[in-house]
């Protein structure tokens, strides 16, 4: 399955910049939308008392009756609001109307007085003929020789006008406060595209580069959060390079070491194809069979390290397994008994139950192979080789040939590295175990065995 583009960083930080920008602009938004009713409120109140100060200004009694005199100045500063949205009472000593509109809301029980206002005043919201209005309720205190107490007036005034207020300041401070995040993202854009040049930079610096050209990239240039970036890219470089130098010098030194028995091989072939008597085509197939095997076995040699190159990739990625390395061992040199046998020389196993360690088995199963191989190469007939496998992951391989100078016991582990070439081989046996005792993080040391032959150790991590 193709997996999605990640897209720009720089859309991401966008995105994720106006989310967060949109979280202080709703609580912006609601803030402005609550103070500017507050402010509506307030200042609406206030005309509301004028209103109903005027009204009370306008009382008198005739006849032992309490009367109104509504000024059109009490109702002119609600001009604004006609059709009926403009409603007061004026209610005598005793609760009767007097004049206005009946059934105007009454204040709930509890509506405490203002403080806002040196008046006996209670503003509270209520419902009136199906809409919502803001009333206020004014005590006028009445001292005549026939009547003494306190008339109330009342004022209400639709929310209409409160809410367009409160509406025209949310929706101003929405179309500030969005200018304002616009201006903002455009201008994060212009400082992340600022930000970003060195980075195209660097990309463009790497995609005009030679395929070939493996130098490391300056960091001069690169700004403090790039470094670690760069000095990565330099040390994957670096690590490529010395693989691809590793890679065209095992060619280099593969094509050597092939041409010359392959060449060998050919001018056998045809000295043979020149004779006559059938004695000499054998004694030319013989030998031309045996130039065949030990092409056969470096082949065999350099697959096999075309392989510990997939199995270190496996194991690095986690594809290591649980190995009996006891079981691997004892069927390893089960299969090699018949060839020492063959040269005489005696095979012996020593190996404690229960040695397990992670790793590759088919890598492993070459390691051990390869240690074998060479002992029995270098051991003369009669002589001993021994396997030991101890806990908690160690393997030993001795043997009694001639041994390995100290001088010397570097120089084995290189490749086409051969101290005798009369022994025969390519010179790739212990440099296949040390590439696979490097792969499964394992360590291999060369000592004098006790015999004074060739003791190789191989001592594997412990188990996770």
């Amino acid at each position: 399955m193709a997996e999605k583009p990640a897209g720009s960083l720089r859309g991401r930080l966008l995105r994720r910049l106006a989310a967060l920008l949109a979280i202080p602009l709703l609580i912006g938004s609601l803030s402005a939308y609550w103070n500017g009713r507050e402010a509506a409120d307030a200042a609406y109140d206030r005309t509301l008392l004028a209103s109903a100060r005027a009204i009370a200004d306008g009382l008198y009694t005739e006849e032992g009756l309490l009367r109104a005199d509504v000024p059109y100045v009490a109702l002119d500063v609600f001009a604004y609001d006609s059709e009926g949205r403009i409603f007061y009472q004026v209610s005598d000593l005793q609760g009767r109307l007097v004049s206005g509109y009946d059934a105007l809301p009454a204040p709930p029980p509890g509506t405490p007085r203002t403080d806002d206002y040196p008046a006996l005043a209670r503003f509270y919201d209520g419902e009136f003929e199906g809409v919502g209005v803001r009333v206020v309720s004014l005590l006028q205190p009445v001292s005549e020789p026939e009547m003494n107490g306190m008339a109330e007036i009342r004022v209400a005034e639709t929310d209409g006008a409160r809410e367009r207020m409160a509406r025209g300041l949310l929706l101003d401070t929405l179309w500030r406060m969005g200018l304002l995040a616009l201006v903002s993202l455009a201008l994060v854009w212009l400082a992340v595209s600022a930000a970003l040049r060195p980075l195209e930079r660097l990309r463009s610096a790497v995609e005009e580069r030679q395929p070939d050209d493996l130098r490391p990239l300056p960091l001069v240039e690169a700004q403090d959060e790039l470094r670690p970036l760069v000095a990565a890219l330099n040390h994957f470089t670096e690590r490529l390079r010395v693989q691809f130098e590793r890679q065209a010098q095992f060619i280099a030194d593969a094509s050597h070491e092939l041409r010359t028995p392959l060449a060998a091989l050919k001018a056998r072939i045809e000295l043979g194809l020149r004779e006559r008597e059938p004695q000499l085509w054998y004694s030319t197939l013989e030998k031309a069979a045996q130039s065949s095997d030990r092409l056969t076995h470096l082949a065999n040699q350099l697959l096999s390290l075309a392989r510990i190159e997939r199995g270190a990739r496996a194991i690095a990625e986690g594809g290591a397994e649980r190995v009996d390395l006891g079981l691997l061992v004892r069927e390893l040199a089960m299969a090699l008994a018949p060839l020492a046998h063959q040269r005489g020389i005696a095979l012996a196993l020593e190996a404690e139950e229960d040695v397990f360690i992670h790793g590759e088995p088919t890598l492993l199963n070459e390691l051990v192979y390869n240690l074998v191989d060479n002992a029995l190469a270098h051991t003369p007939a009669g002589g001993n080789v021994v396997l030991r496998v101890l806990a908690p992951g160690l393997l030993e391989v001795e043997d009694d040939g001639p041994g390995i100078p100290p001088q010397e016991r570097e120089k084995v582990f290189e490749r086409f590295y051969r101290r005798n070439p009369q022994v025969g081989g390519a010179g790739l046996g212990l440099a296949i175990v040390g590439e696979i005792c490097r792969a499964h993080l394992a360590q291999i040391s060369l000592e004098e065995g006790r015999s004074g032959g060739l003791r190789v150790q191989v001592a594997f991590p412990p188990q996770p």
